[in-house]
């Protein structure tokens, strides 16, 4: 009986270890990038807090890698756009358009912010996409400026 036992416990244990493998994701190669990158929608501000914000915006589908970033220079001198933040997004190769948003932290309140965007690939590339600059005004101390729910 103890030898049965045994024989099943190896067998559980070999079965396991057919079975648990680890599953390798194999990304496609990159889309060819478009020649044209064109802002479709925006930039808006989504949402303002006293020291923070966030800015979207929508773009024709760049193509190239998957892995993307939005990119945004700010300050608060139009003519001197100091600051960057970026955040990365992966885009959809079934979508034709694609949604970049960027936060920006450790902003001052009632601050107006001048910004304008962009956006790049992974490996750094540009999109060749660049908005003109607009502004945007964060909120007081313990308020929220939100342009929801009326569309971009």
């Amino acid at each position: 009986m103890n030898r049965l036992l045994g024989i099943r416990a190896a067998t559980a244990a070999a079965g396991g270890l057919l079975f648990c493998s680890p599953v390798v994701a194999q990304n496609p190669p990159p889309q060819p990038r478009v020649e044209r990158v064109e802002i479709i929608k925006g930039p808006a501000l989504e949402i303002s807090h006293d020291d923070l914000a966030i800015v979207r915006w929508t773009t024709t589908n760049p193509g190239g890698d998957d892995d993307h970033f939005s990119v945004i220079r700010y300050g608060i001198d139009p003519n001197d756009l100091n600051q960057t933040a970026k955040n990365h997004i992966r885009l959809n190769r079934g979508h034709p358009e694609t949604v970049f948003r960027v936060q920006m932290l450790g902003l001052k309140p009632q601050t107006t912010y001048y910004y304008k965007v962009t956006s790049m690939g992974g490996d750094g590339q540009s999109d060749g996409v660049e908005s003109s600059v607009d502004h945007f005004t964060t909120a007081a101390p313990g308020q929220v400026t939100s342009a929801f729910p009326s569309p971009m």
